[in-house]
């Protein structure tokens, strides 16, 4: 998804050139100009102008849109004006010492107003206060900054806390150190080019100091007492590389801040617009320089691709693509500039957020896992870095090309308003993915979290089910809103009129309604079995012919798993009244025939008994919320006496309990002498004669059959 978008925002971005005004083809109008052309194009103050014939109609704006050159007028175009920069500041070169010339004059003749020592002590006064109050500070604070660099890591949050404190004491010195240098200019009066000169070079230092002390924040962790390296890094990356690249994107960055101040000095010491180009561009060779030995040094990967041929073939092609943007700025194509300059550096830069934001999660030595709850951060943190890059490069890109992603003019061309919605819409679908992504790991987190300890029936495993039960839904239902919304919002960025479509969509919706009214059914009564809170997934359900354990849950249908292992998918609208066999208690009745002559009581005594011990049982009292007792004779029968037990147990562990207890109840009987009865046969004769006379009557009946067999066999 990550590569996705950053390919879309290229894409976007390169097919933007066509599209934005021409840089380099002189100063954009001034801001009063630009409110003028706006109160015109006011329909209230045309028609006001028209009613009071102030004006000539020649005057108005017209309505008529000029028509678009064609695609080679607009880039011949641009090719003469990338031509006409190129000429002016090469004319513009061999002109420059005549205009520093020029300068010195102008710097040494308001110099001559101010006395020499009053110079010597503004400036003294300048560095003392800043050096000195960063060094007061730096005294003061040195034993809590020891005792952060020593502070042991115990967890992710005090790496977080102790990374937090660390930043916040850099941050406080360099604050510091720009009070106290604002501080003379407070106490003295100073020359107004002198005072630029050293606010510009001020502003110059703090960006250098900020940007080594951020550097050593992220790539250097502080070092402990024993000489060794502590757990404090942001950036994993191994020391030698560590001090290369801070050496060299320190270097890059303090010459471009001085770089920076000194074309702004020019322009307070009255240098023409050429003029200040061709020094910016004159100093961009040495950015160019120092780009150029940061590749060819560079220290060598893990890899052994990098070695070799490979690596030279590497390092060339870098230093072509570094020559490339040089010459893209000094033709003045800072469109095409930045999208080189964007599409070089934003895989890089967010795939050294993403591996930060892992390394500060990493688990402690001491902390064991990570919790799940710590997956919210890491994509807070991790889709949050890339929101912030990304989205500062698409305004940054809106910046140079003078399109405002908000305003929507009349003036704007199709093309214009297309690169204003692309733009605009880079943005709404990057606020969209943050927006889902911290929602479905927030709801994985919450189906995730372990239960095994939570025990069953209490109050936090109710609360438990319920959350497995709904959270899937409302992540669904939350999923499409943001969609629907990220959609919509991105087609209104790109001009279109969203009411129709939401008027057309509200009208097809109805439509659908009527003709899928077993769908809207089905959903609807979902919603309200849902409300009414009548089963969670996890619960064991029966309705009609349909019974098993709820799994999960649709928009329209819920799953059950029958307890022999069919699995029924039945829409909400076809449940009807549901059973619900796993809320809160079952009572268990079960029955026992014993003989006539059996003692009752005791067979009431020794059912009481064994209620007791198995309510005492700690492996069946949790499931257990009244112990089991006998409650009577239920009937006589035609050969027993038929007795009634009953016992209240947690929702599907009566079977178990019922087991346990009919296994002592059927030891405990035989032992105390009750009969467990059976239907049995008895046949009594009056006496032995006549069993005698009965026999002789059968065995005669035999030897008869036996001779009519024989005759009839002879016969045949």
């Amino acid at each position: 998804m990550r590569s996705f978008l950053i390919l879309i925002w290229c894409v976007l971005a390169t097919w933007g050139i066509s599209g934005a005004r021409a840089q380099g083809q002189g100063e954009s109008p001034p801001p009063q100009a630009k409110e003028l052309l706006r109160l015109l194009d006011e329909p209230s103050v045309r028609r006001w102008i028209q009613q009071s014939g102030e004006a000539s109609p020649a005057a108005l704006p017209t309505e008529i849109a000029t028509p678009e050159p064609p695609l080679s007028s607009r880039l011949a175009t641009r090719l003469t004006s990338v031509r006409n920069h190129i000429g002016s500041i090469a004319a513009a070169v061999p002109q420059l010492p005549t205009q520093l010339a020029r300068a010195a004059g102008l710097l040494k003749n308001e110099l001559a107003t101010t006395s020499a020592a009053r110079l010597a002590l503004m400036i003294s006064t300048f560095l003392t206060l800043g050096v000195g109050s960063e060094q007061l500070y730096r005294r003061m604070s040195a034993r809590y900054r020891a005792l952060l660099e020593r502070k042991p890591v115990l967890s992710v949050e005090e790496r977080f806390r102790t990374a937090g404190l660390r930043l916040a004491t850099l941050v406080a010195g360099i604050a510091i150190f720009a009070a106290g240098s604002l501080g003379a200019f407070l106490l003295f009066a100073w020359p107004p080019i002198l005072k630029q000169i050293m606010l510009a070079l001020l502003v110059a230092v703090l960006v250098t100091r900020a940007t080594r002390s951020l550097l050593d924040f992220a790539l250097f962790p502080p070092r402990n007492t024993h000489g060794a390296w502590s757990d404090h890094q942001i950036v994993p990356v191994k020391r030698k590389d560590a001090i290369y690249w801070r050496r060299r994107i320190g270097l890059f960055v303090s010459y471009f801040a001085f770089g920076w101040s000194i074309v702004g000095i020019l322009i307070d010491l009255g240098f023409p617009r050429d003029f200040r180009f061709a020094a910016a561009y004159l100093l961009g060779l040495g950015l160019l320089t120092i780009g150029l030995e940061a590749i060819w040094n560079r220290p060598e990967g893990d890899s052994s691709s990098t070695a070799g041929s490979g690596r030279i073939a590497k390092s060339v092609a870098m230093s072509a693509y570094a020559v490339v943007l040089w010459l893209l700025w000094v033709s003045g194509l800072l469109g095409m500039f930045w999208i080189a300059v964007f599409v070089l550096l934003l895989p890089k830069a967010i795939s050294i957020g993403r591996n930060a934001v892992s390394h500060l999660l990493r688990p402690t030595e001491t902390g064991g896992l990570v919790p799940i709850r710590h997956n919210i951060l890491e994509v807070c943190l991790e889709r949050g870095v890339r929101l912030i890059i990304l989205s500062a490069a698409t305004l940054w890109l809106a910046h140079i090309w003078q399109v405002d992603l908000v305003g929507l003019t009349s003036q704007d061309s199709l093309p214009m308003r297309l690169l204003r919605g692309a733009l605009a819409s880079v943005v709404i679908l990057l606020l969209a993915d943050f927006l889902w992504q911290i929602v479905k790991v927030s709801v994985d987190g919450a189906l995730a979290d372990p239960t095994e300890s939570i025990i069953s029936g209490s109050d936090e495993a109710i609360r438990r089910a319920r959350l497995r039960t709904l959270l899937p839904i409302f992540r669904n239902i939350l999923l499409v809103v943001i969609a629907v919304m990220a959609s919509l919002t991105a087609l209104a960025a790109l001009g279109l009129e969203i009411g129709p479509l939401i008027a057309g969509a509200g009208v097809l919706g109805v439509a659908i309604g009527f003709g899928a009214q077993s769908l809207v059914k089905d959903i609807i009564s979902g919603m309200f079995y849902l409300l009414d809170d009548a089963f969670r997934v996890g619960e064991y359900i029966q309705s009609g012919s349909f019974r098993g354990t709820v799994e999960s849950f649709s928009l329209r249908s819920v799953r059950l798993r029958h307890h022999r292992g069919p699995v029924f998918t039945v829409p909400f609208g076809q449940l009807g009244a549901v059973q619900n066999m796993s809320r809160d208690w079952v009572i268990d009745k079960f029955m026992i025939n014993v003989t006539y002559d059996s003692d009752l009581e005791k067979a009431r005594k020794i059912s009481k008994k064994i209620g007791q011990e198995l309510a005492e049982d700690p492996d069946l009292a949790p499931d257990i919320i009244e112990p089991m007792k006998m409650q009577g004779v239920e009937q006589f029968g035609d050969y027993a006496i038929q007795l009634r037990f009953k016992m209240t147990t947690r929702p599907g562990q009566q079977a178990v309990v019922r087991r346990k207890a009919l296994l002592r109840l059927k030891t405990a009987f035989d032992q105390a002498g009750i009969k467990f009865a059976h239907p049995t046969v008895h046949v009594e004769g009056r006496d032995e004669e006549a069993a005698a006379a009965a026999q002789q009557i059968l065995t005669a009946q035999k030897v008869e059959a036996a001779r009519v067999e024989a005759a009839s066999a002879a016969g045949r």
